[in-house]
Order: C-alpha cells, then structure tokens, then sequence
C-alpha cells in the first residue's frame, strides 16, 4: 500500500566534459540501503529546488556547485511514500567529493552502467542521459538529397531526424536507409517523422511524431525512441502523459519553416517548463548550435537544430 505523504526531492547530476556522470549508493538506515542513485534529499522549508540542490551537495559530499541547470521532474510512488523529483545537471563545481554520510560514487557513462541495483525511480533518468545535446534534422527537400546525405558524414550526431514530408514512401524508404547506414555505424540514432505504419523493417531507432500524430494517438509507438514536436504547455503535457522519449519545443525565434508563427522566445520556452516537465525538451527554431548554454539555463535538454546544423 503507497503512503499518501508526498515528499518534494531534489537530485543532481554531476557531468563531466566526457558526457559522464556520478551516481552515488544510499548508505545504510536508509528506505533502498545499498542501492544506487543520483544524490540530493529533501527540500526544507522556505528553500527553493536551486538552495536545496546546493546545501545537500555540500552536506553529502563536501562540493560547492557553482554552475547547475533544471532538467526533469518526476513523480515516484514508493511504499513510504510518494516523491516529488526535481533533477538538475551540475556542470561545475569546486571541491572533490567526499563520501561524508558513508556511501560510495561512481562515474558512469550513459548507457554502461557498472552498478547495481538502481533506485526504480532513476530508470528513465538514465535514459534520458543517452540523448544527446545537439540534435538534427535534416533538409534533403532544400539542400538536394546527395547534399544532405554528404553534410551527414561530415561529422558525428547523437540523434538525426528525418524531416522530408514531401517524400512519397518508397522515396523516403530508399533515403532513410541511406542515411542509417551513415549515421548508425557512427553511434547515432535515426528517428523518422512519418506515419509509424511505415517504419516497419525500416533500419531506424524510432519515431518522430508531428503535433496531428501526436494529438491523435492513444498509446506510445513501439519503438526504443519516440519524441514529437510541440508548441506549448498542452501539447508538452500530452507528450508526458503518453511516456515519450524527448519533445521539440518550438519556435523559440523566427525560422524559414513556419515565417510568421508566434515566437515563444525564451521567455516563453522557459513558462512552457515552469511547472516542471518529465521528459527532456530541445529548444528548436531559428537557433545555432551555440545557443545551448543559453536553452540549458532555461531549462532545455539541448538544442535541435534543422538549417543551422548543415551551414
């Protein structure tokens, strides 16, 4: 039987340049002693998410962060209780951790988790560490396909979405295949924006859903990889609810593929994730490649990049 008490709960990752981050065990006394976790505890009283974040990182391991951005909230059931997670990345910080409450660190890198057990709420976290900061969308309509597919072997991307609407399936069939055997060998994933009917046999990693895809679905694609684009608070909450894999938030400033849209500006990016958001958010529309400090301090995952990332 769950606790009806709800307990609100910051954590923190600390990331390293590499794209790795600390995990830390629960020391003994505590509900799931001995398993693993990103650290943090409650927030008391008059403090805000940030406070709590900087005081527990202090008095668990002894390190003043100095530079840290909020990423995802989650709600998690437990017996004793149910817990209110807001997570923050921590990109800086003075100091070396000390284990001051007993409990062992360990730097993981995403996708090569060397511990166990992990606590059950930290399983979609994990997850969400795979996506990369930077994602790409493709343009083959408006650079040539030969063009889009030379600019994909130019470098390395973590996450590619193919974004030809104006392909008919067998063409969009043969061009996606193309480009899976650059980007796969690479390490990437390839996720399409079509009608996920489509993708069956297809060599990709799933599926990208527009808003009328999104608006129209009752459960969540089978497949490892499933985002959508979005434009406001509903349609983030929609995604949520449905347990997608990362959303694209849009248009942050002016673009070629919607003239004339209503900008959200950051202003208006950051009110979408005010309340906080379950799954991670990109930061799309009218943007540079450097512009990912700037999404990350209003509270994106990264950036997703269509034009910019092909320039």
């Amino acid at each position: 039987m769950t606790s009806d008490k709800t307990i609100d709960v910051v954590a923190g990752a600390l990331m390293r340049p590499d794209g790795s981050f600390m995990l830390g065990s629960r020391p003994e006394g505590k509900p799931y002693a001995g398993y693993w976790e990103f650290p943090g505890g409650k927030v008391e009283a008059g403090e805000t998410p940030l406070e709590a974040l900087k005081r527990e990182f202090h008095e668990e391991m002894g390190i003043v962060v100095t530079a840290a951005t909020p990423w995802l909230t989650k709600v998690h059931h437990y017996e004793h209780a149910s817990v209110h997670l807001r997570f923050f990345r921590i990109w800086d910080w003075q100091g070396e951790p000390q284990p001051r409450e007993g409990q062992d660190f360990a730097w993981q890198r995403p996708g090569q988790l060397t511990v166990e057990p992990m606590l059950p709420a930290n399983g979609p976290i994990l997850k969400s560490l795979r996506l990369p900061s930077h994602y790409a969308i493709t343009c083959a309509e408006e650079i040539g396909v030969e063009a889009q597919l030379a600019r994909l072997t130019e470098r390395e991307w973590g996450m590619v979405q193919v974004r030809e609407r104006g392909m008919g399936r067998a063409e969009l069939a043969d061009f996606v295949a193309r480009a899976a055997a650059i980007v796969r060998p690479r390490g990437g994933r390839l996720v399409v924006n079509a009608d996920p009917a489509w993708l069956e046999g297809w060599p990709v990693d799933g599926v990208h859903l527009n808003g009328a895809r999104l608006a129209a679905l009752e459960a969540r694609p089978d497949f490892e990889w499933v985002g959508a684009s979005v434009h406001n608070a509903h349609e983030l909450a929609r995604a949520g609810q449905l347990g997608l894999d990362y959303v694209l938030l849009s248009p942050v400033a002016p673009t070629a593929t919607h003239p004339g849209a209503a900008l959200l500006g950051w202003d208006g990016f950051a009110g979408c994730l005010k309340d906080g958001v379950p799954l991670p958010v990109y930061a799309l529309g009218g943007l540079k490649a450097d512009d990912l400090d700037v999404a990350r301090r209003h509270g994106a995952h990264g950036v997703a990049l269509m034009r910019g990332a092909w320039r």
